[in-house]
């Protein structure tokens, strides 16, 4: 498989990152990945209740990490948490490789974290917001639209526009899509659902069965005011469109999700009727569960027969 400058970056055998996702992107799903070669991200909910301590809970995942594998891993954090300044100050402390930040100005951390060795890649949804964290120094950005395989229109855009490594992520969760996003001038990619079914990670089974049997067309995107995302179609998800169509508020729709997190509900609990499912529209092309290394090796594996069928 194609080794890119994302792989030096990183220290990384194959140019693959996990997604860090929230309540679900544990130490042993990162620690499967980075051991298989990729590059795996926690998430520093990851498992806990919603009134649990996320600092801690934290730390926890990178000692598991730790104790699972001697590679490369990260830590994804959104640098709009209340809880930021001791996040970013407990993944100094404990020498993280790799920070992810994402919704955020990259200008308040990136400085401080570099200077501890730490590599630091940012999510980005526009070419300028792109520019913008080259200018702060990030070492990578990654390109992710609001559509699931939105880095179709992106990732050639941001790949012009930047020096930087860019990674695509966003509807890719085979060697095809890994093929495409590299062809389109990608350093790497970065797949959030295709890990969600996997043994190793800690979402709910009524979940990883839910991508398992959807199909294309099972996902919509909701909370365009509050931050779009995209789900898997569901009693919430329907009536946050009917809410939105009809010209609900800001606070409108946060007081319908609650003050806890209906994504935990869905993702960790298994509740697909209350609770969201955040979920590409890939999902309907993965068919089953397997191990993560399984799923790097698979695309390492099917990587230059799906290049050689293109020449």
């Amino acid at each position: 498989m194609k080794k890119t400058r994302l792989c030096d970056l990183l220290g990384i055998e194959y140019p693959i990152i996990q997604g860090g996702m929230v309540w679900i992107a544990n130490a042993e799903l990162a620690a499967a990945v980075s051991n298989a070669g990729g590059l795996g991200l926690i998430s520093a909910t990851a498992g806990m209740s919603y009134n649990d301590d996320q600092i801690e809970n934290l730390k926890q995942q990178i000692k598991t990490a730790r104790s699972l594998t001697a590679k490369p891993f990260g830590v994804n954090l959104p640098l709009l948490s209340p809880q930021i300044e001791d996040l970013i100050a407990a993944v100094i402390n404990e020498r993280v490789n790799v920070i992810v930040t994402a919704t955020g100005n990259p200008a308040l951390y990136t400085s401080r974290l570099k200077e501890a060795g730490i590599k630091v890649l940012h999510v980005v949804a526009s070419v300028k917001h792109a520019q913008s964290a080259e200018r702060r120094g990030v070492d990578g950005v990654i390109a992710e639209g609001y559509e699931a395989g939105g880095h179709n229109g992106l990732v050639p855009q941001v790949v012009d526009a930047v020096t930087i490594p860019v990674v695509a992520a966003g509807g890719i969760a085979d060697a095809k899509g890994v093929v495409a996003a590299l062809a389109l001038g990608a350093d790497g990619v970065q797949m959030g659902t295709r890990f969600v079914a996997t043994h190793e990670c800690i979402a709910h089974p009524n979940f990883k069965e839910a991508i398992i049997k959807a199909n294309d067309s099972d996902t919509v995107i909701t909370g365009r005011k509050l931050g779009p995302i995209r789900i898997l179609k569901n009693e919430v998800a329907t009536k946050l469109l009917e809410m939105e169509a009809a010209g609900a508020s800001v606070e409108e729709l946060a007081t319908f999700l609650g003050p806890e997190s209906r994504s935990r509900v869905g993702q960790l609990e298994g509740d697909l009727v209350s609770g969201e499912a955040y979920c590409g529209s890939i999902a309907g092309m993965i068919k089953e569960i397997k191990s993560a290394g399984e799923v790097v090796q698979s695309i390492v594996d099917n990587y230059k027969t799906v290049l050689a069928s293109l020449r």
